[in-house]
């Protein structure tokens, strides 16, 4: 939440045409009784693009999704895999685990609402509930619901104690846990997330599940994707230089400050584009220190740019 928002969606689709991008998880009642634009606009370059909603109330995410399809998302995701406690008091994310049959009932719910595909994202278990049969119990109702792509993060979470970062970092990946899934449950789609950071990681994975998720290392360090589509989808277009992805971004921060977008929302995810390349310090002080002005224009990007060599 609060990263994978539609400006680093763009950013990410001028390094790779193929990969499935993921908003951030957007609560049901937000959409149903807030501001619907700001939550499910999003750019016609972005897709693939996938919507993560939150909820626990099949009704509630059923219409939301039915308004999400009316927006254009290409799937609909149902986030069981939050271990936030702010998410917790509305029954929404990882606690969902606790109850397979609500669950079930909410990804029933939402796929007689829409014609996109419905799929889940959780994790390996919640605190003591933890073990593989926890796991395949929850997952054999997710089947039976009618769902056919089911990503895991391979780690339980654990509700009390410990802060989301924490829940991403201490217990442990078995990604053995989800290898058994799909060998378990062999027609359902099994996306593998958790920890991943190479895409030689994710050629190894690939030979035991269907496809691997990457958040924080796509986020941090956004180059990362650039020989994705080259090594995951076997297409081999050129694949753009890092300046050559800063200046067709420039375009579209000029459009959004034009609608009254401050640059610094789009820029900030930009700053780590040129990450472990000669000058990459200067481009990310400079940004750092000038797209927060009141006066910054998207020419700060260009300015920048120049203090690279």
């Amino acid at each position: 939440m609060d990263w994978t928002t539609r400006d680093y969606r763009f950013l990410a689709r001028l390094i790779t045409r193929h990969t499935l991008l993921y908003t951030e998880m957007v609560v049901a009642q937000a959409i149903l009784r807030g501001d619907r634009e700001r939550f499910l606009a999003f750019n016609d370059e972005e897709h693939p693009v996938a919507l993560q909603l939150g909820g626990g109330e099949p009704r509630d995410l059923a219409e939301a999704a039915r308004i999400a399809e009316q927006y254009g998302y290409d799937e609909i995701n149902l986030n069981v895999g939050c271990p936030s406690d702010r998410v917790q008091q509305g029954k929404i994310g990882a606690i969902l685990m606790a109850e397979p049959e609500l669950v079930g009932q909410c990804v029933e719910t939402m796929q007689a609402a829409v014609s996109v595909p419905v799929t889940v994202k959780t994790r390996i278990g919640i605190d003591d509930q933890d073990d593989y049969d926890f796991l395949y119990r929850f997952v054999t109702r997710m089947e039976q619901a009618g769902c056919t792509s089911l990503t895991i993060h391979a780690r339980k979470a654990i509700l009390s104690g410990l802060s989301p970062k924490e829940n991403r970092e201490i217990p442990p990946l078995i990604y053995q846990r989800a290898y058994a899934i799909k060998q378990a449950f062999p027609h359902m789609e099994i996306v593998l997330n958790g920890g991943v950071k190479t895409l030689d990681e994710v050629h190894e994975h690939m030979g035991d599940v269907d496809g691997v998720m990457i958040g924080r290392e796509a986020y941090q360090n956004p180059y990362f994707l650039a020989d994705a589509d080259r090594i995951v989808f076997a297409d081999e277009h050129p694949v753009p230089s890092r300046r050559d992805v800063a200046e067709q971004f420039l375009p579209y921060v000029e459009r959004r400050y034009a609608l009254g977008h401050a640059p610094k929302h789009s820029l900030r995810h930009i700053l780590n584009l040129f990450q472990g390349e000669p000058g990459a310090r200067r481009f990310r002080r400079h940004l750092s220190e000038n797209m927060h002005k009141p006066d910054t224009t998207p020419q700060v990007l260009m300015d920048a740019l120049a203090q690279l060599p």
